[in-house]
């Protein structure tokens, strides 16, 4: 998941949803598990809405529950947050801690933010291109 760029825009949250399940070569069960992660991380009232036309915290909790839906071991966040204001970014930094915590997904941060960086189970900084 990258700051901006996690959607295709002329999709609806749903159908963006949906299209990474059938990346993810799932075939059974589609409609329980879109409509439980556009649940999970309040979006049921946008899922029709084109990404395109979302807030920047609506697009990155459509990316978080893509990544729910497919039940992804592991999530990668290239800053997250941003791009947000302070709202959102807890609001998105609140649904990757539901993500990790309802959906058992590992999620690996990387951010300049002191924030996040407070908000995570483990930190590991890194200066020069060495652990510091």
């Amino acid at each position: 998941m990258f700051q901006s760029g996690n959607l295709w825009p002329a999709l609806s949250a749903r159908e963006n949803v949906a299209l990474g399940l059938r990346l993810s070569g799932r075939r059974r069960g589609l409609r329980a598990a879109i409509d439980r992660a556009l649940d999970t991380f309040d979006l049921q009232h946008r899922e029709g809405q084109r990404a395109g036309t979302l807030s920047g915290g609506e697009q990155q909790r459509v990316a978080i529950a893509a990544a729910a839906a497919r039940e992804a071991p592991l999530m990668l966040a290239d800053e997250p947050t941003a791009e947000l204001d302070a709202r959102n970014e807890e609001i998105v930094l609140q649904s990757l801690q539901r993500l990790r915590d309802e959906f058992g997904t590992t999620v690996v941060v990387v951010t300049h933010s002191s924030r996040v960086a407070d908000a995570v189970d483990r930190v590991i900084e890194i200066r020069d291109g060495a652990a510091a």
